[in-house]
């Protein structure tokens, strides 16, 4: 990563504010920061009883599980097109 592409967006997640640095814009990591808040409120709405860092790792193992998701269903359709 160029130091001179480095963009900073500071964001607020799960009532905590972070400086978030890198290549996309300002409204994609505003997005992403977004996804996260969401999943971790949806998570935290759940389960009550659970200290944020619990809660961060609970809500990164889902997100990584949907990504596996996806990328599965994703070679499964290319594979379907290949085939065809």
């Amino acid at each position: 990563m160029s130091q001179q592409n480095k963009k900073k967006q500071t964001v607020t997640i799960y009532g905590q504010q972070y400086t978030v640095v890198g290549d996309e814009s300002a409204h994609h990591i505003r997005m992403v920061a977004a996804m996260v808040d969401e999943k971790m409120r949806e998570i935290g709405a759940k389960n009550p009883s659970l200290d944020t860092v619990r809660l961060a790792v609970l809500t990164a193992v889902n997100v990584v599980h949907e990504s596996l998701k996806m990328k599965e269903e994703l070679e499964e359709l290319r594979s379907k097109l290949d085939h065809n």
